[in-house]
Parts: structure tokens; C-alpha cells; sequence
């Protein structure tokens, strides 16, 4: 008997696992591995979709469910994608299906939609001796049937988590029917195209001549650009076509972001021109690639040393020899600068993903890698899971960023992903950064993976001069603004050379906070222990973390007192306060606020790099990765707010920031000025960013690491608790920590293991949630991982935990 395993949809970590079922034989043929299908599930046998993992052969006296369908022609996920499901549950504590959902884009996913009638032995007389409710719903099946969950309740006057359908299909009073519908159809077109077994046809009467000269240049076209161009009817094709000189098929139609349908060429790759310390670098990772082992080498260079230059010579390379490529990007707003010059280079090879595209779009683009249309993908970290079946070289762009690293289930990182997919196909896996991540920096000095270094800039490029402004004297002076003397004059100067600045404020909104001068009162989130920020724009008090805002007031809500001050300076009112110092002026904002609107950020980026703005204001998105080579100054407005924090990544993440917005400046043939403006000037952190020396800076911070046990020096895992009462997740915390402790006695006393007791989270309470954390020092192995998937299974079906969450963390950005 032929039966499969199958990862169920909507099931719960800890019963979750790959379940049997046989395959009745009216889908033997159909019924693949990677093939979605529907299974019944659970006691009452409701229909949930699936993914089938494997098939096998079973004994003919094995007790099982049968398939329902198999909703896919063709399998969805590769062998190498079905190896990486259970990979991703072993190692991110999630359920299968939820690693399949990662794998697969939204636009292809099926929802089932639930339609009830009443069951066949139903009477009148039945249904006027129900409970009124269960009656209501028989009375209105028995004029519209069927209908479906969210109608039927609707209709009745029920909210949508009612389970009195349930318990009415449980009764035999009512029967259901599960029909899966796609959130996103395929487009496709009419097109045309002629025989080529036919001969050049005598008799054609002067429009099918038309129709024929224009398919003579045209491999195919669709039918309305035919009859655009020929000027004719589509009844002209269709007569051509029943004379045999032409056939009319559907094709599928792809929207393709950043890049028109005329421009949608095999790309140009003008030759580039390496340095010698570039030729160096390319010359050893091609070398690592054409061994053809799976391989990790780090391309560490300043900004503006041309990494980017070695590897897309490193990918023509790639290219040639009919391999695919991955290249990922930390932010939505880097990604169309870097698929412009892919585009540029690669034309319609390239294929995008990221978040900030419609789900038409993402399903399109996954369809043509899917199908070796396109075998470059460019995007942010879902990129990586871009179904190429020979990737030869994923890389990694900023590989040191905390948005390669999901904050949500599954919890899984980029890296560690890309570094699966290359051991599968035994490929180069190319990190590449000026402020790389100590972790990788320190296996790459160990010995452990590869290093190329570009200590210098491309060709006669400088490093910008950079000034630390002392904001201690500038309040002794009297200045008050945002702005330092030094970085106000350098900006007027800029403004007279008909040059561009950049300003760094990593604050959105107009004042960060407002507090009572009465009582002291600071207005605060309900939901989240964090202050509500104002924003100019809307006039409202709102909350950066669930949305929760209030119109702006001037009445403490505890005291009553009409004292409220607004404080703290945000990127509107750093806007605000620029436009008043240089009226002349023109600004640009871009942070969250000023691009919500689809392609915002393209639209404003490429307003500001066709010199239509002349300073560029904004919070982290336009620190990394720009390139406008008429940007001559940049500031940093509040060079502290980054610094300090109980973090112990702070620092590292401080120098990352400033030694890449440092690096905007001066990029093209004019020198340029950095303006770091801080209290603490003494900070050697500013120092080593201004000189973009990393080396020193990684030595710096190398021995507080190891004294304290962080990373690199050991992995950390967080233990993470939520729910809606604080006792409740302090206690679950407690007891959480108290089955490690006994099971890691019992059971896993090799494990190299340090625990700190369970404490609030920084932000401790968020979206309505109270938020603890238990923090491990530990090594990520996969005994570890098994360990911890124990405690989280068993803390999952402990009865008296049920209104509290725990998840696990392996190396989260930040432990806060």
C-alpha cells in the first residue's frame, strides 16, 4: 500500500510531526513529494492542508486516513527544500509546516473555506425543537444553503469564534464541506505566434499581410499588441489561425518589479576594472568557488573600497557557468539601488523578493526562478529561500545586520540558512561588510573561514575627514538646535557648492516623549511599557511598538494640571528646525512615516540622487549601503542615543552605524566631512568609527567578551515568556528554569551550560503582553537543541501554564 508523511497545517509544536496517511490509488500518480494535498485530521476528522514529505511503501494491514486531494500538479518544493523543512524545525523550534510556509510564497498558499447545510435527516419538526440559537442557524440554512462560516454566523447574529457550528456538525445536525481557494490566481494572455513548418502564404489579403510581418519580428506576442501594431481585429488572427498560418495558446503573464516590460533585456556587462588590491581578493574567492566544496569567506573592506566591484566580476563568473546566485540585503531601501545595477548588468535574469512587493509579485518572481527564467535573486532575507536548483554563490551584503534574523516563528537567521543551502550544493557563501559581526570577524582570524581584506578606497577616493562636535560646548555657547555651529556652517557651505548632505537622527517623530511638569507623569502606552512619541504630522501621541496613539493634549491624565512638555528631538522636528536655520533649503525626510506609500523609498531616493533635494535627513534605512557621489557632508545629530544601553552589543553596534554613515561621504571626486555630534567625546568608540578602524575597534572589545562569556566565546539562547497576567509568566518563567536545572543534571551534564535567572524583558510589557526572559550561555549543538525542544514540548502541556508562552532564541540580535 502506497501511503505518504505529511506536515499538517495548523497543528502545535508539541504534538507536531510528520503524520501517515495511505494514498488512495485515484491519486497514486498524483500524490509527489512537495505536493500540497488535503488530509483529514484530528478526532473529528475536520480537513487541513498539507505538504507531503516523502512517499513509501506501507503494509497492506497498516491502519491509516487516506489522502482527501493533492492540490498541486507538479511537486512545489525540491528535495533540497524538502531536507530543509525538518532542518528548520530542529533548529528554530517550529512546526513543519510553519518551515514550509517560509519556503513557499503567499500568493501560492491555499485557504480552506468551511460551507454548512443541514444534514439530510433533518426535519422541520427537529429544527422547532432546537435551542433557540441552534434554531436560528437551521432556519437559515434551510432558505440558503450552503453558506459559508463567516456568513452563516454573521446572519444569526454570532461572532466569528463561535463553536456552535461544531457542536451542531457534532449532533448530526449539520454537515460541512472544505473548498480550498488560492489568495492569489495566475494571470495570462491570449498570444500568437506563426507555424514554422508553414512556407511564406501567397493569398493574404492586406490586413492578415500586417498581422504577418509584424509576427515575422516577433518570436510571439499577444493578441493585442498584435492588433495594436497591425491595426486589425482580433477576428483577422482568428481566421489566420484556421487557415493554418499562425496558432493562438495562453501564456502566462509575470509582473516584474523595478524593471518595464521594455526594458526586459539580457543586460550589458560593461567590464570592470579591479584594483590591484581587488584582483587579490577576487582572484582567491574565485579560487574557493571553482574547488567546488562548499565554502564561507568573509570580504571585509572600508566603505567605499569596492566590494561590490569584485563580486559581481565573482558572479559573471558564476553566471557562465550556469549557476544560480543569491544576493541579500539587509534593508527594503537598499534593494533598489542594488537591483538597478543588476538589473543594469543582469537585465531579466534577475529576480526580486522582499517584503515591500505585492504578493502578485512575490508568487511571479518565485515562479520564474522556480521555472530557470531568472537565476539571480536579489532581496532581503526571505531571499534566501529562492527555489534555485544550482545555486553556486549566495552572498550576504552588511552580513553583520539584525534583519537577516526573523523576530517572529520560525526564528530562524539568513547566514545560517545560506550556509544549508551551500553545503547542498557545494557553493562559495560570501559574506561581505566593513563593520562585520565580531562572531565572524573572529572565525575568520581563527582560521575558520576565509578572509580578503580592502583596507583602502577605490582609486582616488578618501576616506572623509571627520569632526567630533562636542555638544557639552556647544550648550555653553548658547546653541540650543539640533545643529552644531561646525555641522550648520558645513551645510550653508555645502548649499553654496551645489552639494548634497546626509543627517542621521535615529528617532522618528517630533518629541520622543511628554511628561508632566506638575507630577512628572510620563505618557506612556497602555498596552507597552514604552512612551508614546508625538508626530507633528497627525497631531497624535503614538506608540512605535503595537500602534496605540491619542490625539495630542495638554492635560495630564493623573494630576489634571495644563503643564505637559513635550521633549526630545525626532526626525520631524530636526526637519522642522533645519528648514528654519537654512530657508533656502530643499529637505528631504525619509524614515517609517514618510514611506508608507508603496515605492516610497525608491521615489524618494531617486528624487534625492537626481539632485531635486539638497540635504537628506532620516533614521538608520539611509545610514548603509547609498551611494550618491555628490553627498560631501554628513552629521550625526545624536551620536549617544546609539551608544548607550544595557546591551552588551552596544558598542558594536554603535561603531556599525557610525562608521557606515560616516562612509556616505565623499564617495565620488569631491573629499568629504563627517560631523559626529556627541556629549561624551571622550568615547573612544567615536574615535576608531571616525578612522573606520575596525581591526582596533574588534580589539578593543575582544577581551570584555571573553571575561564576560558573550559571544564569540559562547552562543546565548533566550528563553522567552509572555502572556496577559505578570504572575502568571514570572511563574512560568520559574518553573521553566527549574526543568532545565533538573533535566540537564539528569540527562545533560556534558552539556557546557551558564544560566541567569529569569528577569523582566527590557521593554517588559508590549501589545498587552507581559514579557520575562531566561538568558543561556551555552554551545549550539544539537543535543542543546534537543534539550530545550524537551522542556519547550512539556512546558507546552503543562495544564497550568496554559495562558503562558515560552519560545527559544539561539543567538538573537539583541537580549534586551
Amino acid at each position: 500500500m502506497r501511503a505518504v508523511k505529511v506536515a499538517v497545517e495548523n497543528t502545535v509544536y508539541h504534538f507536531d510531526t510528520d503524520f501517515d496517511y495511505a494514498v488512495p490509488d485515484s491519486l497514486s500518480v498524483q500524490a509527489k513529494p512537495g505536493c500540497r494535498t488535503l488530509v483529514p485530521f484530528g478526532v473529528g476528522n475536520r480537513i487541513h492542508q498539507g505538504m507531503i514529505l516523502s512517499v513509501y511503501d506501507a503494509p497492506s494491514s497498516a491502519k491509516m486516513k487516506f489522502l482527501q486531494a493533492v492540490l498541486d500538479k507538479a511537486p512545489l518544493l525540491s528535495n533540497e527544500m524538502l531536507f530543509l523543512v525538518p532542518w528548520l524545525k530542529e533548529h528554530y523550534f517550529c512546526t513543519l509546516f510553519e518551515a514550509v510556509k517560509l519556503l513557499l510564497p503567499a500568493g501560492l498558499t491555499y485557504r480552506l473555506r468551511s460551507f454548512y447545510s443541514l444534514a439530510p435527516e433533518v426535519s422541520r419538526e427537529t429544527i422547532q425543537n432546537l435551542p433557540d440559537e441552534q434554531r436560528a442557524v437551521a432556519k437559515q440554512l434551510l432558505t440558503h444553503s450552503p453558506l459559508e462560516k463567516k456568513q452563516l454566523l454573521k446572519a444569526v447574529g454570532l461572532p466569528l469564534h463561535s463553536d456552535l457550528l461544531d457542536k451542531m456538525c457534532k449532533k448530526k445536525l449539520l454537515q460541512y464541506t472544505d473548498d480550498p481557494v488560492r489568495a492569489i490566481h495566475d494571470t495570462s494572455a491570449k498570444m500568437v505566434r506563426l507555424l514554422s513548418n508553414q512556407s511564406v502564404p501567397q493569398k493574404l489579403t492586406p490586413r492578415q499581410q500586417a498581422v504577418y510581418e509584424v509576427l515575422q519580428d516577433a518570436d510571439c506576442a499577444s493578441i493585442k499588441e498584435v492588433c495594436y501594431f497591425a491595426g486589425v481585429t482580433p477576428a483577422v488572427i482568428k481566421n489566420m489561425e484556421r487557415k493554418g498560418i499562425c496558432e493562438i495558446f495562453e501564456q502566462e503573464m509575470y509582473r516584474c518589479p523595478y524593471l518595464s516590460d521594455s526594458d526586459r533585456k539580457d543586460g550589458e556587462q560593461a567590464p570592470i576594472h579591479l584594483s590591484p588590491e581587488q584582483q587579490i581578493a577576487y582572484e582567491h574567492l574565485h579560487s574557493h568557488y571553482a574547488a567546488g566544496k562548499a565554502y564561507i569567506s568573509l570580504l571585509y573592506g572600508v566603505t567605499g573600497s569596492g566590494k561590490t566591484s569584485v563580486y559581481l566580476q565573482l558572479i559573471d563568473q558564476v553566471l557562465h557557468d550556469k549557476r544560480g546566485v543569491i544576493v541579500m540585503v539587509p534593508e527594503i531601501s537598499l534593494t533598489p539601488q542594488t537591483v538597478h545595477i543588476f538589473q543594469k548588468r543582469y537585465g531579466k535574469k534577475v529576480a526580486v523578493f522582499h517584503s515591500g512587493l505585492s504578493m502578485r509579485e512575490r508568487m511571479d518572481e518565485w515562479k520564474r526562478v522556480k521555472r530557470g527564467e531568472a537565476s539571480v535573486a536579489i532581496g532581503t532575507r526571505s531571499a534566501v529561500f529562492a527555489p534555485l536548483t544550482q545555486i553556486g554563490l549566495i552572498i550576504i551584503d552588511e552580513e553583520q545586520e539584525s534583519t537577516y534574523q526573523s523576530e517572529r516563528s520560525p526564528r530562524y537567521h539568513a547566514k545560517e540558512v545560506a550556509w544549508f543551502r551551500c553545503r547542498y550544493h557545494k557553493a562559495l557563501l560570501l559574506l561581505t561588510s566593513a563593520t562585520p559581526c565580531m562572531e565572524t570577524y573572529y572565525a575568520a582570524q581563527s582560521g575558520k573561514i576565509g578572509l580578503e581584506s580592502l583596507p583602502n578606497r577605490y582609486g582616488a577616493a578618501k576616506l572623509p575627514e571627520v569632526h567630533i562636535c562636542d555638544m557639552n560646548e556647544e550648550l555653553r555657547r548658547g546653541n540650543t538646535s539640533v545643529l552644531s555651529f561646525s555641522l550648520l556652517q558645513a551645510l550653508q557651505q555645502n548649499l553654496e557648492k551645489k552639494q548634497q548632505s546626509i543627517l542621521l537622527l535615529n528617532r522618528r517623530g517630533y518629541n520622543t516623549f511628554a511628561s508632566c511638569r506638575d507630577c512628572g507623569h510620563v505618557m506612556t502606552c497602555p498596552n507597552c511599557s514604552i512612551s508614546l512619541t508625538y508626530h507633528a504630522a497627525n497631531h497624535r501621541l503614538m506608540c512605535h511598538y503595537c500602534g496605540y496613539s491619542i490625539p495630542m493634549t495638554v492635560e495630564c491624565p493623573v494630576c489634571h494640571g495644563h503643564h505637559l512638555q513635550y521633549r526630545g528631538a525626532g526626525t520631524q522636528k530636526a526637519e522642522e528646525q533645519l528648514q528654519e536655520l537654512l530657508p533656502h533649503s530643499r529637505i528631504l525626510r525619509l524614515d517609517a512615516d514618510a514611506a508608507m506609500r508603496r515605492y516610497a523609498y525608491e521615489e524618494k531616493l531617486q528624487q534625492f540622487a537626481s539632485g531635486q533635494y539638497d540635504i537628506l535627513i532620516g533614521t538608520q534605512m539611509i545610514a548603509k549601503g547609498l551611494d550618491f557621489e555628490n553627498v560631501t557632508v554628513v552629521g550625526v545629530l545624536a551620536a549617544d542615543q546609539m551608544l548607550y544601553s544595557d546591551d552588551f552589543r552596544s558598542s558594536e553596534h554603535a561603531f556599525d552605524l557610525l562608521t557606515q554613515v560616516i562612509g556616505r561621504a565623499g564617495r565620488g571626486h569631491f573629499h568629504g566631512h563627517a560631523f559626529l555630534q556627541t556629549f561624551t567625546p571622550e568615547n573612544s568608540v567615536f574615535s576608531l568609527a571616525a578612522q573606520q578602524n575596525y581591526p582596533a575597534f574588534y580589539s578593543q572589545e575582544l577581551p570584555m567578551r571573553k571575561l564576560m562569556l558573550y559571544p564569540p566565546f559562547s552562543d546565548l539562547c533566550v528563553i522567552g515568556f509572555t502572556g496577559t497576567n505578570e504572575q502568571q509568566v514570572n511563574c512560568g518563567s520559574q518553573k521553566f528554569l527549574q526543568n532545565l536545572q533538573q533535566l540537564a543534571a539528569a540527562e545533560y551534564p556534558q552539556l557546557p551550560l551558564r544560566v541567569l535567572n529569569p528577569s523582566p524583558a527590557h521593554i517588559a510589557r508590549m501589545g498587552g503582553k507581559y514579557r520575562y526572559k531566561l538568558l543561556l550561555k551555552c554551545r549550539n549543538s544539537r543535543l542543546l537543541r534537543q534539550m530545550l525542544s524537551r522542556l519547550l514540548v512539556a512546558f507546552a502541556k503543562d495544564r497550568t501554564m496554559n495562558h503562558v508562552t515560552a519560545f527559544a532564541d539561539i543567538n538573537p540580535d539583541t537580549v534586551l
